[in-house]
């Protein structure tokens, strides 16, 4: 086996970026799941819920935008969120080619659960203050946006 030299760090598992991303959205998503669990939601299901509980009322087409998400999987996703009875799905009375999705009764209750369970598990579970994740909550967002327009442009 040759020998490693500093050349070689840039190819290192342990030296990407990339991957310390990827693998702290897993350890995220293994926090996340028994906190949905007693939701009864998935992770992308929250998602859309955080985005209703901001502006209920969106189109398909807003929340995928929101989400990085296509239609393609937000409609399937959406569908088993509608038969849980959290939201439902209408055509425009303006535009019959765009569907609105809009909280039900149950959908905005469990925001309340949401509000007392994940919050303050998540904050724990990092071990940071909220300074330090709005701090790099920022970081994560710009650093996604540079990489948005490196690909777009």
């Amino acid at each position: 086996m040759p020998k490693k030299t500093t050349a070689d760090v840039p190819l290192q598992l342990r030296s990407q970026l990339c991957f310390a991303v990827y693998s702290t959205a897993h350890a995220f998503n293994r926090v996340y799941k028994p906190l949905l669990d007693r939701l009864g939601l998935t992770y992308p299901q929250y998602l859309v819920m955080l985005v209703l509980w901001e502006r209920d009322g969106l189109s398909v087409k807003e929340i995928g935008e929101r989400l990085f998400l296509d239609s393609g999987t937000l409609t399937p996703l959406l569908k088993r969120m509608e038969a849980l009875h959290l939201l439902k799905r209408t055509r425009s009375a303006q535009d019959e080619r765009q569907v609105l999705v809009t909280l039900t009764a149950q959908g905005t209750a469990l925001r309340e659960k949401a509000r007392a369970i994940v919050p303050p598990a998540i904050l724990d579970a990092t071990g940071c203050s909220i300074a330090e994740l709005a701090d790099l909550h920022g970081k994560l967002v710009k650093l996604r946006e540079r990489l948005d327009a490196a690909v777009e442009g």
